[in-house]
């Protein structure tokens, strides 16, 4: 046995064995895989079982079309997936880590739309400045602004300055530090027969790497994700159109995924 001769960290000291060897190894992990993936498919029969609440509030929103209610964001289809995306009134550009996770969105609209979903952004900037965000970055899914009602407060991903003043703020199911006074998340909603909308589920934190599948295949490769072991490792991602330009900066707002 030998290793590969790479020195980069995350590459290096990778010990090199004969077919039969790596064979064994890999039918080791495939076993850990599948016991993943079991895990994975009865966290997810759970998560279909939990109870709904109804929605009681009449949220409406600024839309390219002009207002629009919850309800009526589902488009025709029974599901309704929104996308709590970080961009505030007033700011240049969203957040780089909710802007890579809706990297992903114009790809799996069409799918998710055979599967009666609906899929949807949304932020408390106005409709000119989501407009003008979403032309730059290229984006066709729909994106609308809650700024003009509670949505974003009542759904906890956006805070006030009084509760930022405390802080702690109630984030991902638990009262917690934050640095910012927008957060991300995805919420769920189902439609009934009569109309109603029900609040089906949503998560925070690490859990909208739902909507990073890029990870997913970082996660396959060596070198995995090659994140810093600071605070906020999601500190890498830029907007698509900056990598070049801003590679050895910071990501200033880039927390999307850092808080557990």
């Amino acid at each position: 046995m030998n290793t590969a001769t790479i020195t980069e960290a995350g590459l290096a000291n990778h010990a090199i064995v004969s077919s039969e060897q790596w064979l064994a190894e890999r039918k080791a992990l495939l076993a850990r895989e599948k016991e993943l993936m079991r895990l994975h498919d009865e966290v997810a029969r759970e998560r279909r079982a939990l109870s709904w609440e109804r929605v009681g509030k009449n949220y409406v929103f600024d839309t390219p079309d002009g207002k629009r209610t919850l309800a009526e964001l589902f488009e025709g289809r029974r599901q309704l997936l929104v996308q709590h995306f970080m961009l505030a009134p007033g700011w240049e550009q969203g957040c780089p880590s909710c802007s890579y996770m809706a990297d992903h969105t114009d790809g799996m609209n069409v799918h998710l739309a055979a599967r009666d979903i609906t899929m949807v952004a949304v932020s408390r900037a106005p409709l000119a400045e989501i407009a003008r965000f979403r032309e730059r970055m290229g984006w066709r899914f729909r994106w609308v602004s809650s700024g003009g009602s509670d949505f974003n407060y009542d759904f906890r991903v956006s805070f006030t300055p009084e509760e930022q003043a405390s802080g702690k703020v109630y984030y991902n199911y638990a009262m917690q530090p934050f640095p910012q006074a927008e957060a991300p998340g995805v919420s769920v909603f189902c439609k009934d027969d009569a109309g109603e909308v029900f609040h089906t589920y949503s998560t925070f934190g690490r859990g909208v790497e739902v909507m990073m599948g890029a990870y997913s295949l970082m996660d396959l490769v060596p070198k995995g994700r090659s994140e810093r072991d600071v605070p906020h490792k999601m500190e890498w991602v830029r907007h698509h159109d900056r990598y070049e330009s801003q590679q050895a900066k910071p990501a200033a707002g880039s927390c999307c995924a850092s808080h557990a």
